[in-house]
């Protein structure tokens, strides 16, 4: 023993040592891979001399001499900070996670493969004006410029999954586009969700659980701004004979995946000139989805949002035009069911004759298998069979959608946005913004501003795409795309703002179908409501826009609660809590979390008893169809869909409220105990930024940041969307935030949600977080006066 106590010292010397020296080594290890943003840089492939400044918050402003040089350097410098998401984000879209992750991608690289969003990609590309492809080539350059010079120290995720990153190729960069169109453009589920509902239920039932958009709510283009009329007749029956025929099942805006922007002219401004700000909701991530930036030279002037692996700035400003954006939702995917030849496999009917199917073998190389995957693609004139790829389908179902029938050039439109002088330039450029389709808010330094919806949005001979339709007899098919000078769009609206938050965008009277999976348009009644309440509105009365988390919904539910018999004292407590609630989500708040279970229990028990768990399930993931739904069924306290069907009694609302409010108080006291002042909205409602290489223990403690206290919800300004089916953990958010003011440049502000870098340990991988959660912002600087007065750090890059 005394032996051992003589070790002792020596041992834990040792052990100190030890891990001093793996500190040491670790933190090199670690340390290069950080981005070089002082000095000189020699870089191959420029052409001139390249000054990069960045700001205390690691934002880039890039000052070049021509557009080559440019978007090199763009490219250069989202490979300092982001190469391995630019990886991962390409491999998503080319089907090609299984070749780092294994078979646990499988599943995914077989349905992207077999939507084909590489292949849409590259014929993209192949009808690409030769500007767009200097700008996209020039960027691949400035990419493997960075690569080739950095083998030895990649970012940690290489290592962790020991592979090295492939070139960086134009493709590359246009296939990431079709990943966004993916994400903001999905209504296809909800078309085979609504199939089973209206077998199940019929048709009168289905649209209890999908109204109609209220006509009392908020459109972008209401009719005092712009009268649609004049166009013609509408080319579609109404939403009411609609919905009787079960042709269409409104909502249905999957994950939280939304936006918020508006903008107000000089007389509703306090500075006299326009101010325009956007907050886009997009799933939460680390790191995050957008990357800061300044472009300044030869055409562009321009900064803002821009994307890690495009070239470009997708939300921002130049020296003349602003622009925000929102994600427009009109329906441009349909599901066509077809009819194979029962003796020939390899055909399908269409309008009386067997045609042959496209048909293809991709192949998946999987880690740690030698042999790869290979997958039949099987492809109509409607698109691709989904049946090998999404379980449930009992016949062949197509599927057709705009970014893959045809080739795009949303990158054109990107870059001739960027270099927008006016409202006809503007315009000019989302002539070629074609999917997805999105709400664009504009402002401009003559005082100007305006609202345009681009995007390629089907017509259809007949039908209007909400339900699954035959596709062998030719009648469902699309004729065409509504001409872009008939797209919703205004200028100077005698209104004096435009505000957008995914809600419908014109009334009944416009002539053509967009769709009708609208936002629930809690959120625009809310921003509407503030942007009217003052004479003058200020940059800081935006941000409290952007912070507001009041529910529009607790505001009509609570007080039905509140008139509930309490059924003992601790009901009697958390009343008293509900009824000094301000409806406000902000997370010291108990109302805040009482009313969420709540809302989440009485979906559950109002509708569980009919649907059953699978269609339960389904259906809780479409937030805004059930919220309408209970929007309109709680001024119905004895609509038939109250009653438990379970049970011999007829239940009223009341009924199920009181079990939906036994239920709440149950769960909260489980998870907090029987205290509801403790019962926080904080406490229940957190944000993880979560990285990829994240879910596996302990990378989680490296690549992870949070979980945070999250004050919103779903359908509050500041929206914080959570999945029913695993509550309440925040799923999307808004991922960025801009107050634009049009007067002066150098005054308007921005944030996104995590921090620059995507290196893990580097000082800007998480500084954003507090600040975004917080609503606060940092300077988005503009003049070069004010970048240099800014600038921590100078890199000059030379050919």
């Amino acid at each position: 023993m005394q032996i051992a106590r003589r070790l002792l010292p020596i041992v834990a010397g040792v052990i100190v040592v030890l891990v001093t020296l793996l500190l040491i080594g670790g933190t090199w290890f670690v340390r290069r891979s950080f981005p070089t943003t002082k000095g000189n840089l020699q870089v191959s492939g420029l052409q001139s001399t390249v000054r990069v400044y960045r700001d205390s918050w690691g934002i880039p402003y890039i000052y070049a001499q021509n557009n080559h040089d440019l978007f090199f350097a763009q490219g250069y410098v989202h490979a300092q900070d982001r190469l391995w998401q630019m990886d991962f984000h390409r491999r998503i879209g080319e089907g090609k996670l299984s070749e780092i992750f294994g078979k646990t991608t499988l599943k995914t690289d077989r349905f992207l493969r077999t939507i084909g969003l590489a292949r849409a990609a590259q014929n993209d590309l192949s009808t690409a004006d030769a500007a767009t492809m200097s700008a996209l080539q020039a960027y691949a350059d400035g990419v493997n410029a960075f690569i080739s010079t950095h083998q030895g120290s990649l970012p940690l995720e290489f290592t962790i999954l020991g592979y090295k990153p492939e070139p960086w190729k134009p493709v590359d960069t246009v296939v990431w586009t079709k990943v966004m169109a993916w994400d903001l453009s999905g209504n296809w589920e909800e078309e085979l969700l609504r199939a089973r509902l209206v077998q199940k239920f019929g048709e009168d039932s289905i649209n209890v659980l999908y109204p109609a958009y209220p006509q009392d709510a908020p459109y972008i283009i209401p009719p005092e701004a712009r009268d649609y009329a004049a166009l013609g007749a509408p080319q579609l029956d109404s939403v009411a004979q609609v919905l009787a025929k079960a042709q269409r099942i409104p909502f249905g805006t999957a994950n939280g995946l939304g936006s918020n922007n508006w903008v107000i002219d000089g007389s509703k401004s306090a500075t006299g000139k326009p101010l325009l700000a956007n907050d886009p909701h997009l799933g939460i991530q680390m790191p995050s989805i957008w990357y800061e930036m300044g472009l300044h030279g030869g055409d562009y002037d321009v900064v803002g949002a821009t994307f890690p692996g495009a070239p470009g700035v997708i939300i921002g400003h130049n020296a003349r035009v602003a622009w925000g954006v929102t994600n427009l939702g009109p329906d441009v995917q349909d599901i066509y069911l077809e009819k194979l030849n029962p003796d020939n496999d390899t055909q399908y009917e269409f309008a009386g004759e067997w045609q042959d199917l496209n048909i293809f073998e991709e192949k998946i190389a999987v880690k740690g298998q030698e042999t790869p995957e290979t997958l039949t693609v099987r492809i109509t004139r409607h698109g691709p069979l989904l049946n090998d790829v999404v379980e449930g389908l009992t016949q062949p179902a197509a599927f057709r959608w705009t970014a893959i029938s045809q080739p795009g050039q949303i990158m054109r439109a990107v870059l001739l946005v960027d270099q927008a002088q006016d409202w006809n330039s503007f315009r000019q450029a989302l002539r070629f913004w074609d999917v997805p389709s999105q709400n664009f808010v504009y402002a401009d330094v003559e005082g100007h501003i305006g609202y345009q919806a681009p995007g390629q949005i089907p017509i259809r001979a007949k039908g209007q795409g909400t339900l699954p339709v035959p596709g062998w007899s030719g009648e469902y098919e699309w004729t065409g795309y509504i001409p872009f000078d008939d797209l919703p769009s205004v200028f100077d609206p005698p209104t004096h703002y435009i505000a957008t938050a995914n809600n419908k965008v014109v009334p009944d009277s416009y002539p053509y179908f967009l769709g009708y999976d609208w936002s629930a348009p809690f959120r625009a009644m809310r921003i509407t409501t503030q942007l009217a309440a003052k004479d003058k509105l200020t940059a800081d009365d935006f941000r409290d826009i952007q912070a507001d988390t009041t529910s529009l919904p607790a505001q009509k539910i609570v007080p039905l609660i509140l008139n509930l018999a309490p059924n003992g004292v601790l009901q009697e407590r958390v009343m008293a809590e509900l009824k000094k609630w301000d409806y406000r989500n902000e997370v010291d708040s108990t109302g805040g979390a009482i009313y969420q279970v709540f809302y989440w229990r009485l979906v559950q028990d109002a509708f569980g008893d009919e649907m059953g768990p699978e269609m339960l399930k389904d259906y809780l993931e479409q937030e805004n169809a059930h919220h309408m739904a209970i929007w309109f069924l709680v001024d119905q306290p004895d609509n038939p869909w109250w009653d438990d069907t379970s049970t011999p009694e007829k239940e009223t609302r009341d009924d199920i409220m009181s079990r939906a409010f036994g239920e709440t108080i149950e769960y909260l006291g489980k998870q907090f105990g029987d205290v509801p002042d403790q019962w926080t909205w904080g406490r229940l409602h957190q944000s993880t930024f979560n990285h990829p290489l994240g879910a596996v223990k302990p990378l989680d403690r490296i690549f992870n940041r949070g979980p945070i206290a999250t004050r919103g919800a779903g359908f509050t300004p500041f929206a914080s969307h959570f999945n029913y089916n695993k509550p309440f953990a925040t799923t999307a958010l808004p991922s960025y935030r801009q107050i634009l003011d049009v007067g002066n440049w150098d005054q308007s502000r921005s944030i996104h949600t995590t921090g620059q870098s995507g290196l893990p340990f580097n000082a800007h991988f998480g500084d954003m977080i507090e600040t975004w959660e917080a609503v606060k912002y940092h300077p988005m600087l503009w003049s070069e006066e004010a970048v240099q007065s800014h600038s921590n750090d100078l890199l000059t890059l030379k050919p």
